[in-house]
Formats: structure tokens, C-alpha cells, sequence
């Protein structure tokens, strides 16, 4: 079944969770989590991505981020990449560290905001980094000791939060932010947190709209948090946007229509489409292909590079010789 696109926009409010691969460690020393806090922060800082909470643990971390002027998935990659390499590095080892994709849920913020900062910055505790509230005060690798004034980073956005509690005294704000965490402690882990709204869209915003007609239960999506007219007005945009940016499926086209119509426009049989080989006709199709299924379908070149058993670079080349074909011979997709 193929993985749910991420949801995203400028001031798009995410809480990531990206774990170690085989859940094994991603930090082992200090100068570990230093050198991801750096990374972070250089990237937070020149894409404008606003930070109001975070923690480092073992084998994982957790950040809520406002999306700025960079994609979320496109700031996570650099931090992770470069991480990663570094990382590899330092401990002489080579591979994947993290898992390959990091958990990105879309919160809605009138409700969830002060939750999650509570939420994340609480995990120290409960994974038993700290000993209780007074060692949380002032342990570096959590976004709790900025908030608390203990420890500093720029980019940690910690007014924000803070004017939450008190505009006028940051004193007075620490101290009501402070008795807020401390009434979290006997919660434990909180599974309603962790995405799903109160909408689970099995096919997306269609799927919505089916279920309201039958009148059926509606299921949340574990890509967002928030109630249920929160989750269906994402849901909504991000079909809109999605059939905007990819006209094809707007239409009901699938990868296997755009086969068959290729096949049908070269004289040769779908398999062909999909074998390899370097007869003309074939590299027209899989050309043609490559084209329609990344521009106007959306799939990833790795994804296509997989199905079509070729490389990825191959893939990105076949997309611009497609182009290039449906431009000159007026190809079209639509029969």
C-alpha cells in the first residue's frame, strides 16, 4: 500500500518524531547531541522555521515546528543528512542511521499548542534521561530548560509559548509554565497526541465525503491532530492542492492507465512498457512514462526507479527525454 504524501504549508504547525534505525541510538554522547543542535538550529534559522519545543532521547527526538519558508520534509533532510554523515563519522560506522521516514503529524494549534510543548518536553522524564522536574529545569538536551530560562538557544522560539502564560512578566509566565508541566507528569505517554484527530480517512478527502453520505463513523488520519472540522478542512485542501499540482489524478489516472496509454501510442504491448530494453519504441514509452507518472502523477523518481527496475538517475534522465517527445510530437495522455 503506498505511503501517505506529507501535509504541509507556510505556518503549518508539525510535531516530528524520527526514530533510530531498528530503533537502535542516534545519540550516544554529548558531542552528539551537540553537533544536531547545531545542525538544527543553522537550518530552523535560515529557512525561518519556528521552534517551540523539543527533546533529544536515545534513539529518537521529537520537535514541534511552524513550517516558514522552507518545506518541513526539505528541513528535516538537511538535518538528518548532514547528521547522519557526521554521525557515521565520529563512531566509524556506514549506513542508514534513521529510519526512513520521520513522522511529521500536522496539529492544529487552538488546543494542541501548550499540550504538545508539554507533551515533548516531559519525555526526558518519562524515558528516565532525568530523575524529575528540578533536573528537567536544567538538563541542555531539552527544549523545557529554554522555556525555564535555564539554558539558550536563538533558535528555540520560547516568547512565543511563554506570552501564552503571561504577556506582561516573564517571571510570572515561567512560573504558571512551569506548574502547567508539572500537572502533566502523572498523565504518561498520551496516545491521543500522537496524531489521528478524530477523522481516520482511509482514501483521503473523497473517502470523507463517502462516509458523511452513508452517514458512517468517521475515522481520523494519523498524518493530523485535531478535532474533526480541523481534519476534514486539511483533508480538503491537500486534495485540492494535490489535484492542482497533479492533473492526471484529478481525472482518475492511475500509473497503469498511463502505461496502457503509452503502449497504445507507440504500437507496442504494455509488458513491453514495463522490460527493459533499448529498442526506439520502447525508450519512447518508458520515456513518455517516466514523464506523466512524476509531472502530472506525482510519484517519486525513487519510487519509479523501483518499479521499473532502472536507476534513479535513469529515471530523472527519461523525464526530461519525455518532455522533451511530448512537446515536439503533441503526445497527449487523454485518449
Amino acid at each position: 500500500m503506498p505511503r501517505k504524501s506529507r501535509i504541509d504549508a507556510p505556518g503549518a504547525l508539525h510535531h516530528i518524531i524520527a526514530r533510530g534505525i531498528e530503533r537502535k541510538a542516534v545519540f550516544q554522547d554529548d558531542r552528539d547531541r551537540d553537533d544536531f543542535l547545531e545542525r538544527l538550529g543553522t537550518n530552523l534559522e535560515e529557512s525561518r522555521t519556528a521552534c517551540y519545543g523539543w527533546a533529544l532521547l536515545p534513539n529518537h527526538f521529537h520537535l514541534l515546528l511552524r513550517t516558514g519558508g522552507t518545506p518541513i520534509s526539505i528541513v528535516l533532510r538537511r538535518v538528518l543528512t548532514g547528521y547522519a554523515i557526521g554521525y557515521n563519522m565520529r563512531h566509524r560506522r556506514h549506513g542508514h542511521l534513521f529510519q526512513n521516514r520521520f513522522k511529521s503529524i500536522l496539529c492544529q494549534e487552538d488546543g494542541y499548542l501548550l499540550e504538545l510543548v508539554r507533551y515533548i518536553h516531559l519525555n526526558p522524564m518519562r524515558a528516565g534521561v532525568v530523575d524529575g522536574l528540578k533536573s528537567l529545569d536544567r538538563y541542555p538536551y531539552c527544549g523545557h530548560s529554554r522555556l525555564m530560562g535555564k539554558c539558550k538557544s536563538r533558535w528555540h522560539d520560547t516568547d512565543y509559548i511563554l506570552k501564552l502564560f503571561d504577556e506582561a512578566s516573564s517571571t510570572t509566565a515561567r512560573r504558571r509554565y512551569a506548574a502547567f508541566v508539572g500537572e502533566g507528569v502523572s498523565q504518561g505517554r498520551r496516545r491521543d497526541l500522537i496524531g489521528g484527530g478524530l477523522i481516520r480517512s482511509v482514501g483521503g478527502w473523497s473517502a470523507v465525503k463517502a462516509l458523511r453520505r452513508v452517514g458512517a463513523y468517521r475515522k481520523g488520519d494519523e498524518r493530523i491532530l485535531g478535532d474533526g472540522e480541523f481534519v476534514e478542512k486539511v483533508l480538503a485542501q491537500a486534495e485540492e492542492d494535490l489535484e492542482r499540482k497533479y492533473p492526471l489524478r484529478a481525472k482518475g489516472i492511475d500509473f497503469g492507465k498511463v502505461v496502457n496509454r503509452m503502449a497504445e501510442l507507440t504500437g507496442i504491448e504494455s509488458a513491453e512498457v514495463l522490460a527493459a530494453g533499448k529498442y526506439k519504441k520502447v525508450v519512447v514509452a518508458r520515456s513518455l512514462v517516466c514523464f506523466w507518472a512524476v509531472r502530472e502523477l506525482g510519484l517519486s523518481q525513487t519510487r519509479l526507479a523501483q518499479r521499473l527496475r532502472i536507476s534513479q538517475p535513469a529515471v530523472s534522465a527519461a523525464v526530461s527525454r519525455g518532455e522533451q517527445l511530448a512537446r515536439d510530437h503533441n503526445f497527449s495522455i487523454d485518449e
